[in-house]
């Protein structure tokens, strides 16, 4: 594949990433200079909020990047977990600068109020920014939906092995809400002359973003952990082996994802008592074959033939 090919493949792998970061940093410097004017704390926040999402994107690009460097001996199984990694690291920056700050700056400005003077254009912003926003959340819909089969929406999130996939489509709808309560902020303060209002916003904003951030991180650490793979698979991969007249029973089959579309098979199997080892070997091929045949993320197979009394089973 030429370069040019590569880098128009790599985009549309990335596209969700790529639409939520042009539209983040472009809201970002909206917010930045509506706040400025008009001195919204909420409206401040939203912006902290859009540049912690542009932020997290860039890091999730890199941990793309490096999730796909190749194996080696260090890293047998290649680096696809990396991503996972950075996938907490994003969860953590949402907690701790976009909750945190949007919290303390809701609360500084409930402690010294000070009014909204041109409302106008927080609404102007706010309305622009929920167009962007929305369009990006559309795009990461559409992407995670086309992934989602007959699963629930939060199904397909709890089991889902990608991390940008799902981190997108989180962070789009705490934006959106975070507009909306932004938007009302602004409202009410200036109807109710009391700006204080305008600082509640922030720190409920701040609550949406923590709850997030708890979610995600969550999500993350059962990746990192080692998760096996989809149960239907798993039933299909049994299915293979159980229907062989040359193995007696299946002690174990145990997966886990060692990157988005990277699975590491382990089975153990009583194989009949009367299988030589030529035929053993020929047997393992074919079942290895036919069970890589299922999915082209399988990409090792360990297969021990062990005793049903021997084997540990749960």
């Amino acid at each position: 594949m030429s370069e040019t090919g590569s880098l128009a493949a790599h985009f549309k792998a990335n596209i969700v990433l790529y639409g939520a970061l042009a539209a983040n940093l472009g809201i970002a410097v909206a917010k930045f200079v509506a706040a400025g004017i008009s001195g919204s704390s909420s409206m401040l926040t939203e912006g902290i909020h859009s540049l912690v999402d542009s932020g997290n994107q860039v890091l999730l690009l890199y941990g793309q990047k490096r999730a796909d460097r190749k194996p080696d001996p260090t890293h047998p199984f290649g680096y696809g977990r990396e991503l996972y990694f950075w996938a907490f690291v994003v969860a953590i920056l949402i907690f701790a600068v976009g909750a945190g700050v949007s919290i303390y700056e809701g609360f500084v400005h409930i402690a010294q109020p000070h009014a909204i003077e041109d409302p106008a254009l927080n609404y102007i912003v706010l309305g622009i920014a929920f167009v962007m926003e929305g369009a990006s959340w559309f795009i990461a819909v559409r992407e995670f939906d086309r992934g989602r089969g007959e699963q629930t929406w939060w199904q397909a999130i709890h089991r889902s092995k990608d991390p940008p996939g799902f981190i997108v489509l989180f962070e789009d709808s705490a934006a959106l809400i975070g507009l909306m309560i932004a938007a009302l902020g602004v409202w009410a303060s200036t109807t109710f002359a009391d700006p204080r209002l305008d600082g509640v916003a922030s720190v409920l904003i701040g609550g949406v973003l923590a709850g997030v951030a708890g979610l995600l991180a969550r999500e993350a650490k059962e990746l990192l952990i080692g998760e096996a793979a989809d149960p239907v698979l798993i039933a299909r991969l049994r299915g293979v082996l159980e229907g062989h007249a040359q193995i007696e029973a299946v002690n174990h089959i145990r997966t886990i994802h060692t990157s988005p579309q990277a699975i590491f098979v382990a089975v153990s199997a009583d194989f009949a008592d009367d299988l030589r080892m030529g035929d053993a070997e020929t047997l393992i091929e074919d079942l290895e074959r036919r069970m890589k045949a299922l999915s082209p993320w399988i990409t090792s197979i360990y297969i021990r033939p062990e005793k049903r009394g021997d084997a540990v089973v749960w």
